[in-house]
């Protein structure tokens, strides 16, 4: 009997119609990205032939975000969450769509794809603070970090198989249109599924649209310390400790391994983080929650370290696999405190900063392990990100004793952070 009450307790989350409903539409639609992915990068290389259009296809869908994220947070605050997720999910398709069009017609011009990918980026900035800050309306508080749990290790599935996916395809259809059209059926089967989600929704005041209220919540953040720490170790540390980035030179160089091998570093994070999620929501995080996250945010630099050093594919892939682990800990922690910490007429615009730090932080530490490893060389720039990372620990300890001091993630609510000045 115990052994089966854990298990019920480990899906404690799927209980609500709701939250089961919107993992189905993410899981659709996060696979639905992730093939439309690989399918532009191979045919924009495939047309130029030169990999800076490659960075210009992440820049074109990573701008909007940061653009935007003012208006985005406001949105899902200001309107029914599952209804601003029905229409980015239907903007997906429609997106979809057009590049099915537009490789149809034999691409008229490059340019014409950029333009769908900032279209996509607008869409993606509405549905990350949509997606993140709906959460708390599925499940009570006392199966959140379940959610949590659950949320991420389904995240990850969907970013495995995806890309999977759309390269078989499209090595099986010999081009992106077979892609194109497969994310598209795919979009509108998550927009269907999103039109039955119904979220426990309080009454939430709706505020005019100001230059105040827009920016609210950059100004909730900086005076909740708890939050603004927790954010930020996690912007500095991936932006440190950015080895991912530098993958294809360790397989070719350092590890002396094939495509094939690039294939399993790649996958190897992205395993970690999935097996952590789902032993997670079987083995919920008790006790202090802002200790773990400081020690799980201090692997994530020692493993980046032990990846450094070595020379070896099978402690590359451990290493990797275990990196993934300990940065699904602190994602979980992040984004429990986070959400928890909020009211939840503020979650949409808290969302979209957080959701700037961690676009930074992905984007900006690829780009700084590029710099470094030009200025240092490949393993001493891995080298360098990871120490970097423990020295962020060390000083976020000190700087920000909230983290230091947080508790059981089940007892964290508004009322619970006190605003504070200083430090």
């Amino acid at each position: 009997m115990p052994a089966n009450d854990d298990a019920r307790a480990g899906r404690a989350a799927f209980t609500h119609p709701g939250f089961v409903l919107f993992q189905v539409a993410r899981f659709l639609i996060v696979s639905a990205v992730e093939m439309q992915a690989v399918a532009v990068g191979w045919q924009v290389y495939e047309i130029t032939k030169r990999p800076l259009d490659l960075g210009y296809v992440g820049l074109a869908q990573f701008l909007p975000g940061i653009l935007l994220f003012p208006i985005s947070g406001h949105a899902s605050d200001r309107f029914e969450r599952s209804k601003v997720l029905s229409a980015c999910y239907a903007g997906y398709a429609v997106c979809f769509a057009l590049l099915l069009w537009l490789t149809e017609r034999g691409v008229p011009s490059i340019r014409s794809i950029y333009v769908v990918l900032v279209l996509i980026g607008i869409v993606r900035s509405f549905n990350a603070t949509a997606s993140r800050s709906i959460l708390p309306q599925l499940v009570p508080q006392k199966h959140f970090p379940n959610a949590v749990a659950w949320n991420a290790s389904i995240f990850q599935a969907a970013t495995i198989l995806g890309p999977s996916f759309g390269g078989i395809v499209y090595a099986a259809f010999g081009g992106p249109s077979a892609v194109y059209l497969i994310a598209m059926i795919t979009g509108i089967g998550a927009t269907i599924s999103s039109f039955r989600i119904k979220p426990e929704v309080k009454a939430r005041p709706r505020e005019p649209m100001t230059m105040k209220t827009v920016f609210a919540g950059l100004h909730y953040i900086w005076n909740k310390k708890l939050i603004l720490g927790a954010i930020s170790l996690d912007l500095f540390a991936v932006l440190l400790g950015g080895a991912v980035a530098l993958l294809p030179v360790y397989a070719r160089e350092i590890l002396h391994t094939g495509p094939w091998g690039l294939g399993l570093l790649r996958t190897a994070p992205g395993v970690g983080a999935a097996v952590m999620a789902v032993l997670l929501a079987h083995r919920p995080l008790r006790g202090k929650s802002g200790p773990t996250l400081l020690w799980a945010v201090a692997g994530f630099g020692v493993f980046t370290i032990i990846f450094g050093i070595s020379h070896s594919l099978t402690l590359s892939l451990v290493a990797l696999f275990l990196l993934g682990a300990s940065d699904m800990i602190s994602v979980i922690i992040r984004a429990t405190l986070t959400q928890l910490a909020t009211p939840d007429e503020m979650r949409g615009r808290v969302t979209a900063v957080d959701m700037i730090f961690i676009g930074t932080s992905n984007e900006f530490g690829q780009f700084e392990s590029g710099i470094t490893a030009q200025w240092f060389g490949t393993v001493p720039a891995v080298i360098l990100g990871g120490v970097g990372t423990l020295v962020v620990i060390a000083l976020w300890a000190w700087w920000f004793p909230e983290l230091r001091h947080a508790g059981d993630l089940h007892t964290v609510t508004p009322e619970t952070l006190q605003p504070t000045t200083g430090q």
